[in-house]
């Protein structure tokens, strides 16, 4: 129940409490989600980022390991271009899994 006090307050004071509330709830509500939002894509950019490089290194390393094998090294015409045939159907491959299992969170997500 509103005790004496409150009934006695003028109405510039009611407004300077009503303007802080609306302030207090506007941050609230505005800004520290987009802080939160801020620090998890800052966190998700800077993990893709390392994936997709490690990811490319690897694919560099398995290249460059298929072009050391005897036979390939010392081919010449078409047989010469089979790593980089070999390489193109991995990164397809894998490019092919992270759309299947982006796909499959993005449904299962709608569902719930």
């Amino acid at each position: 129940m509103a005790d004496a006090g409150d009934l006695r307050r003028k109405p510039a004071d009611h407004a300077v409490e009503l303007k802080e509330l609306v302030v207090g709830y506007a941050k609230q509500e505005t800004i520290e989600p987009l802080v939160n939002l801020k620090r998890y894509l800052t966190w998700g950019l800077a993990g893709s980022l390392s994936i997709g490089l490690g990811c490319f290194l690897l694919m560099l390393a398995l290249l460059r390991g298929l072009q050391a094998i005897d036979g390939i090294e010392r081919s010449t015409g078409w047989l010469s271009l089979i790593p980089y045939v070999a390489m193109l159907a991995v990164g397809i491959v894998i490019i092919a899994l992270a759309g299947a299992a982006i796909s499959k969170d993005s449904k299962q997500g709608a569902r719930s």
